[in-house]
């Protein structure tokens, strides 16, 4: 029998490196906002299925992931995903794999009630693992200072992946051993894959450098706003990065006007910029993303498909999140993929096709291994304009469990046969012998165990 852990870790203690998205949304019912916990108490109230439990206010799905209700908005978050080739496609299929329930859930609400809920997009945040060792940091390589370097590199390339007319700004937060990168939720799967893979490339990236002081990015030549004063967060710790804090307002500025001085004493536009800085960690950026996202994500940077930027406002999707957009659709004003379909290198002429060519391209990082073994058996009306499922985007072992653990499998080990009760956090899980006795595994305990699962 594995040995239980005798403490719950305060940090990760996972064997490996990870990533891991969470999206906060506002609430209106009958177009009227609402805090959730006022109109449901719990998750559970609106949910038809019984959830394994993590707190007083938050359930594990079946998905894999998380839903919480938190400071007056709803929010779900993906589980933990391991870094490695495709992470940061699976992360972002996982989140609207969380949405997608949560969505269907409250569509099923609607009916009982007779009433109309709908999600508003507010947030959504970026951790990724800082695992480095404790000798190879110095007063060079502290988690603080990496924090205020990334305010400093992020802004242009994620602020033109990401942002929209209506956003605020973009955030930075160290949080112990992960960095955590806030901005606008993106409505759009495809956009989202792709400032994901270009926000994990570029921190991974620098986690491996040995100075973490802003003089490291000049000794790159690698370009950043003249003037950019990040401010302090108000209420945590961090950096925030408003209209305010730029020399122009990013979010009122053409992105093609070549109006931003840069350190090194050169005049660009954003998206001039944003795609110098991203071409720095291209490498990177390909080591941890699918070929889809990569040339979407340069494509966008080089103009040949717009950002949300590019538009005169936002889409109304960011006001009804998950009802019409979900994993394997386009938003109407981005649906202008011509530019992708080089399939040979991102950085070459893009050749153009037929739009029924765009779609069988663009199968394979869309779709994969579906998240419950039973979806195949169940009607998926939603899912209909979808392209045909694909094998390309396979489940993380992390991702795995998670799903295990959420469709209240049970484990076989050592001859007991364990039921899960609960997920405390991200790191352990508490099974339920048959005598009764609770048993507290980690993670990596059930990683090891992965071919026990009944």
């Amino acid at each position: 029998m594995p040995q239980s852990p005798t403490r719950f870790p305060y940090t990760s203690e996972l064997e490996q490196p990870v990533i891991g998205l969470e999206s906060e949304f506002k609430v209106f019912l009958d177009d009227e906002e609402v805090v959730p916990e006022e109109v449901w108490r719990t998750p559970s109230a609106f949910i038809d299925r019984p959830l394994l439990k993590r707190t007083n206010k938050s359930l594990q799905l079946p998905t894999g992931g998380a839903l919480y209700f938190d400071g007056g908005v709803l929010e779900v978050v993906t589980p933990v995903i391991e870094i490695a080739p495709q992470c940061t496609a699976r992360v972002v299929r996982s989140l609207w794999e969380q949405i997608g329930f949560v969505r269907d859930q409250l569509d099923a609400w609607e009916q009982r009630e007779g009433r109309r809920a709908r999600l508003q997009a507010f947030s959504c945040h970026f951790n990724i693992s800082f695992e480095l060792p404790r000798q190879q940091r110095s007063s060079d390589r502290t988690i603080q200072k990496l924090a205020l370097l990334l305010a400093h590199l992020l802004p242009a390339p994620v602020l033109l992946m990401a942002a929209n007319r209506r956003s605020t700004g973009m955030g930075v937060r160290p949080r112990r051993e992960r960095i955590e990168i806030t901005l606008d939720f993106t409505p759009d799967p495809g956009l989202m894959a792709a400032a994901t893979a270009l926000i994990v490339g570029i921190v991974r990236e620098v986690i491996t450098w040995d100075s973490y002081r802003l003089d490291a990015l000049d000794a790159r030549g690698i370009p950043r706003i003249a003037g950019l004063q990040p401010g302090k967060h108000a209420t945590r710790k961090g950096w925030m990065t408003r209209g305010a804090h730029f020399p122009h307002d990013p979010f009122d500025t053409p992105p093609d006007e070549a109006v931003w001085r840069t350190v090194d004493g050169r005049t660009l536009s954003l998206r001039a910029m944003a795609l110098e800085v991203a071409t720095a960690f291209r490498d990177s950026i390909r080591r941890h993303t699918d070929p889809f996202s990569y040339r979407l994500l340069f494509s966008v940077l080089r103009g040949e498909t717009p950002a949300l930027l590019d538009l005169d406002d936002r889409p109304a999707a960011y006001d009804d999140v998950g009802r019409t957009t979900r994993w394997g659709s386009v938003l109407p004003e981005l649906e202008n993929f011509a530019a992708l379909m080089n399939d040979s290198d991102a950085d070459a002429p893009p050749a153009r096709r037929r739009r029924a060519d765009v779609d069988e391209s663009l199968a394979p990082p869309w779709s994969g291994e579906p998240s419950d073994r039973r979806a195949a058996a169940r009607p998926q009306e939603r899912r209909a304009l979808s392209p045909a499922p694909s094998r390309r985007l396979t489940r993380s072992t992390y991702e795995r469990v998670f799903l295990n653990l959420g469709n209240l499998r049970r484990l076989r080990i050592d001859g007991e046969v364990l039921t899960p009760v609960k997920v405390k956090g991200w790191y352990h899980s508490v099974f339920v012998a048959p005598n009764g006795e609770e048993r507290l595994l980690s993670i990596d305990q059930l990683v090891e165990n992965s071919e026990s699962w009944l």
